[in-house]
């Protein structure tokens, strides 16, 4: 095991040694996506505030969340990002075929590619995440610095994410549709949109068991609740870690296996 975990530590320092070739290649798919468009890359801008702005006029105003617009439109901005690294993760492999049987590139450098390409699509979704907080004169605190902290664990716990869905894809290729119907109920179960507070039964349960909440309340808490969300880190940071164990573990077994799969 000790071998598997040296040689995906080796296969991560090398990759990310390469970062100007996983960035230029981030940058060349964004702008390959909207060429000859006439707005280019600002329609990832655009998207966002169609569909937050569909959420917030559909589901309306709930007296049990403060300040519900900007409520809905951080939850929704965070999991957008995730649903995205997850449904698109399961498929890296598969879309990089080409390049894996001919070329002797490390993993690492298609899993940056990725995160890199996820990253740039939601910068453009903060900036509208955070004019829709700035219309509707959300305060800004000191409290925002932890959400600072709350999105640097999800970009943290990006790549092994993508690892772990990637390598389960090219293993299990059922799992591409198995996934994509869960993260299709995932967004009506996890509370982007509404509370468990003045619920119960199966709603109070469903906030409190789905894993994605809590990355949403990292996220979200400081802000709208203006409280450190020290239960929601506490369990998103142990996530994380096992994350990135199953990742490391993976990818020290099963990179080389990987051409074969393909």
């Amino acid at each position: 095991m000790l071998k598997s975990i040296d040689g995906a530590l080796a296969d991560i320092r090398t990759g990310l040694g390469m970062r100007r070739v996983w960035i230029a290649l981030a940058h060349e798919d964004i702008g390959d996506q909207h060429r000859r468009t006439t707005l280019g890359p600002l329609w990832l801008l655009v998207n966002y505030f169609a569909f937050t702005g569909a959420f917030i006029v559909v589901f309306g105003h709930n007296a049990a969340i403060p300040n519900f617009p900007s409520y809905a439109a951080t939850g929704l901005f965070t999991w957008l990002y995730i649903s995205e690294v997850v449904n698109l993760g399961i498929t890296l492999f598969k879309r990089e075929q080409s390049f894996i049987m001919g070329t002797t590139l490390p993993i690492t450098v298609y899993v940056m590619r990725m995160t890199m390409q996820s990253l740039i699509r939601a910068g453009y979704a903060l900036v509208g995440c955070l004019a829709i907080m700035v219309l509707e004169g959300t305060p800004v605190t000191f409290l925002w610095l932890w959400s600072a902290l709350g999105l640097g664990m999800i970009v943290f716990w990006t790549p092994a994410i993508i690892l772990v869905c990637a390598f389960g894809g090219a293993f299990f290729p059922d799992l591409q549709f198995i996934v994509q119907n869960m993260m299709r109920l995932g967004m009506f179960v996890t509370p982007i949109f509404w509370t468990h507070i003045g619920g119960g039964g199966l709603r109070t349960i469903l906030y409190h068991w789905n894993p994605f909440t809590y990355f949403l309340d990292i996220v979200r808490t400081p802000i709208i609740f203006d409280q450190i969300p020290g239960h929601a880190l506490g369990i998103s940071g142990a996530i994380i870690l096992v994350t990135w164990a199953a990742a490391l573990l993976l990818l020290g077994r099963l990179r080389k296996q990987l051409v074969f799969i393909l």
